[in-house]
């Protein structure tokens, strides 16, 4: 009779994902494979969002919404029943801001930034076979407690290491792999039990970079093909669409951005009128600021809604998630708040850009799924799983390293 992991091995792999937020990791996730067992969030309206989605999918995952650091991870595995090594995959990015390069940066002395090392903790109890996290790039040259720079990151990859994982870390480019954004954070793979896991190659690139490439990559997706089709959002009318496609502009912002350029931002119009530009200096690059057509998006900011490239309103929430890689088919839950401001819960906006794009999540994910699958078809020798032999490059890999 067949071990209960051998009969695991031929069923859909399980993942547990912490800081789920609006779900961009996990969308990607489940696209690659996997089914998520549960998810951990605090805030209330990404609980909701997450509710709402697997309700409607009919999926049986749980939603847990408290702060992480009241579960027992060792309590959680038997209420899911698994054992250790039998998750599959352990995932998720915790909040950031404590290493971002915008703000006061605390790192560790900032309680946000001790949550990275939830994943060592989950680790530790359920030995998944493999990790993978995200962050901002500024956790590489964050400091610990003693000063020292990117101490932060070299403690976390020691960890790893002391727990039997071999961690790989790549900054990935959402553009490359089809995202209408140039946004850029850390993915951290971590894989255990001899999986030979590499991050999966870039897609698409810049094209004034592969003018003379021999092999060239299809170009990054432009704001113009991500919101194609998504036709005229609803004004504010207090009626809040299912699709979150509505103009919540004030008009106050709709005449401050009135006259600036398609790609360009308020502060550097210094023929508008000062009133219209008030206190704005020229390092305010992100405040109203206008996409470009026919260019990837920045990277979407919880601070600060873009603009549409030639309409006088902010872009909405439906065109945010265009821009980020979301399908169609996915809703989102909770307010639609302004522009800027401190809030203590996110809204739909904030739910976007505090996420991760699901293409990314996916590439990387089927990457993972593919490791875990060699790894699990490769005869053992002395009881362990030698890597494979390297691949064969195709056409297509040969022009990706160009980039």
């Amino acid at each position: 009779m067949p071990k209960k992991n051998d009969l695991r091995e031929s069923e859909t792999k399980v993942a547990l994902s912490l800081f789920s937020g609006a779900r961009g990791l996990d969308v990607g996730v489940l696209q690659a494979g996997f089914d998520v067992l549960a998810c951990i969030e605090i805030d209330p309206h990404c609980c909701a969002t997450l509710g709402d989605a697997v309700q409607r999918e009919r999926r049986s995952t749980r939603i847990l919404e408290t702060d992480i650091r009241t579960i027992d991870p060792k309590s959680l595995m038997l209420d899911l029943s698994l054992e250790p090594g039998e998750l599959d995959l352990l995932c998720g990015g915790s909040p950031c801001q404590s290493f971002s390069q915008i703000g006061k940066r605390e790192c560790l002395e900032d309680e946000r930034g001790m949550l990275l090392f939830e994943f060592i903790c989950f680790a530790e109890a359920f030995k998944p076979k493999a990790i993978m996290l995200e962050q901002v790039k500024g956790l590489l040259n964050a400091p610990d407690n003693a000063g020292v720079i990117g101490g932060v990151y070299s403690l976390l990859m020691a960890k790893l290491k002391a727990l039997g994982y071999e961690p790989k870390m790549r900054v990935i480019k959402a553009a490359q792999y089809g995202v209408a954004q140039m946004r850029e954070r850390v993915f951290i793979v971590s894989t255990m039990g001899g999986a030979c896991f590499e991050f999966p190659e870039p897609t698409r690139g810049d094209p004034k970079k592969q003018m003379h490439t021999l092999f060239p990559l299809l170009p990054y997706a432009t704001v113009k093909e991500a919101l194609g089709g998504v036709g005229k959002p609803i004004p504010n009318n207090c009626h809040l669409p299912d699709d979150s496609h509505v103009d919540i502009t004030p008009a106050g912002d709709r005449r401050r951005i009135h006259g600036v350029p398609e790609g360009s931002h308020l502060a550097k119009e210094l023929h508008l009128p000062p009133e219209q530009r008030c206190n704005l200096s020229k390092k305010d690059t992100t405040k109203f600021r206008r996409l470009s057509w026919n260019e990837p998006s920045n990277t979407l900011r919880c601070g600060e809604i873009f603009f549409h490239p030639t309409e006088d309103r902010y872009l909405t929430p439906r065109e945010y998630m265009r821009l980020h890689g979301y399908p169609d088919t996915y809703l989102l839950k909770g307010p639609i708040r302004g522009r800027s401001g401190r809030v203590r819960h996110l809204d739909q906006h904030r739910q976007i850009a505090n996420s991760v794009p699901p293409p990314v999540a996916r590439a990387i994910a089927e990457a993972i799924k593919e490791a875990l699958d060699a790894c699990n078809r490769e005869p053992a020798l002395d009881g362990k799983n030698y890597p494979r032999p390297p691949k064969a490059y195709s056409g297509n890999d040969l022009a990706s390293m160009t980039v």
